[in-house]
């Protein structure tokens, strides 16, 4: 079960990479000339927010089932161990609340100019940590790229 939830943790987050760059792009080029806000536009920030809450449930789900998350006293001397129990919850958790403020936030603004700023800084600080945030890999701790 946890091996399960980990390749859905693992593969929805290319789905959330692709959407919040997708994102933070349209927010950009149709906050720089001036476009109106669209129907499609709020479904693109909406479903970038869903599919991102989609998977920080699935994160806490494996915060406390997976072998990764070790709760002890020795956690924070181990790098591996501290990335999973702190640094990866923490900053996931950060861009998880910038991408649910932001979504707020265009959702309640009435000009389109300053929901496409809005919803773009919001999204790009959440890129941010997430690129962060994510076992890459080439950081050495026990991922892999799916």
């Amino acid at each position: 079960m946890v091996n399960m939830f980990r390749h859905a943790h693992s593969g929805i987050r290319w789905i959330v990479l692709l959407l919040l760059i997708v994102a933070i792009v349209n927010a950009f080029m149709k906050w720089r000339s001036g476009k109106s806000f669209t129907d499609m536009d709020k479904k693109l920030f909406l479903f970038t927010m869903i599919f991102t809450h989609v998977q920080f449930i699935i994160g806490i789900v494996l915060y406390f089932t997976s072998p990764k998350v070790v709760f002890s006293g020795e956690s924070m001397k181990n790098a591996v161990n501290r990335f999973y129990l702190v640094e990866h919850s923490l900053m996931m958790f950060l861009a998880v609340l910038f991408i649910t403020i932001g979504y707020g936030k265009v959702k309640r603004l009435t000009d389109d100019t300053a929901k496409f700023k809005s919803g773009f800084t919001y999204y790009l600080i959440a890129l941010v940590l997430l690129l962060a945030g994510i076992p890459w890999p080439f950081r050495g701790l026990g991922a892999g790229w799916f």
